[in-house]
C-alpha cells in the first residue's frame, strides 16, 4: 500500500492532536493495510521521514527480500512510529 498525501495528512492529524490518546492503536485501525511498528526513537539510526513533537515517523519498504527504511511514500508498506523522549 502506497501512502498518499491525504494518508500522510491523516497520520499527522492523529500525531499532533491535543487530546491524542493511544495513537498507535488509532493508526493501526485507520490504516489496517500497513504494517505498524512502535519503538523508542533512539532505536532507529536513520533520519525520520517526518518529525513531530512526540514521534518520529519512518517509512518501511518490505517489497523486496529485506525490509528497509525509505523516504518514498509510494514505496511504503509499513510505518515505524518512534516515540521521542520528552
Amino acid at each position: 500500500m502506497a501512502l498518499s498525501d491525504s494518508d500522510l495528512t491523516e497520520i499527522e492529524k492523529v500525531l499532533t492532536a491535543e487530546d491524542a490518546g493511544p495513537v498507535f492503536a488509532e493508526l493501526r485501525k485507520r490504516f489496517p493495510a500497513l504494517s505498524w511498528t512502535q519503538c523508542d526513537a533512539s532505536d532507529v539510526t536513520e533520519a525520520p521521514f517526518r518529525t513531530y513533537p512526540r514521534y518520529d515517523v519512518h517509512l518501511l519498504d518490505t517489497a523486496d527480500h529485506c525490509a528497509h527504511i525509505t523516504s518514498d511514500p509510494g514505496a511504503a508498506t509499513g510505518v515505524i512510529l518512534a516515540r521521542r523522549s520528552a
